[in-house]
């Protein structure tokens, strides 16, 4: 796995990229705490701790698709740290009363699309080298 950060309105989320999966992990307090705007760390992860128990006695299945990944802190040491998937996360941000959960729904849709080429193109990719390999292989479609 591989841990870049990056950045949501001047914050640092934590993310982590699971090659194995193709799957990227977001730390869930990072985005709660960009959401809430609150400058401290403990705030946030109070706000997520109490979110989560709400979620879980509503039965929501957002909190049981989140998973635990050691990500490193801002003393430099690695702990475990709520992560989801973006799905999972754009489950989770619309039970955050925000005005910057907007911008967060915009841009993951502004990104579906090129997801889906992305995909498209590698399938096709795919294709066009099974057939040079092997022409008198039929490839359907």
């Amino acid at each position: 796995m591989k841990i870049l950060p990056t950045e949501f309105d001047g914050q640092a989320i934590r993310r982590s990229y699971d090659e194995a999966t193709d799957i990227w992990w977001f730390s869930v307090i990072d985005v709660v705490q960009v959401l809430t705007q609150q400058a401290d760390y403990q705030a946030a992860r109070k706000y997520w701790n109490k979110l989560k128990e709400r979620l879980r006695k509503e039965g929501s299945e957002s909190v049981t698709n989140c998973h635990r990944l050691k990500l490193p802190a801002a003393d430099g040491k690695n702990y475990l740290t709520d992560v989801a998937t973006a799905q999972t996360l754009l489950r989770l941000v619309q039970s955050v009363p925000s005005p910057k959960a907007e911008p967060i729904y915009q841009k993951q849709i502004a990104l579906m699309p090129e997801t889906a080429l992305r995909r498209v193109s590698k399938r096709r990719l795919t294709l066009r080298v099974l057939r040079t390999l092997r022409p008198s292989v039929d490839v359907q479609r």
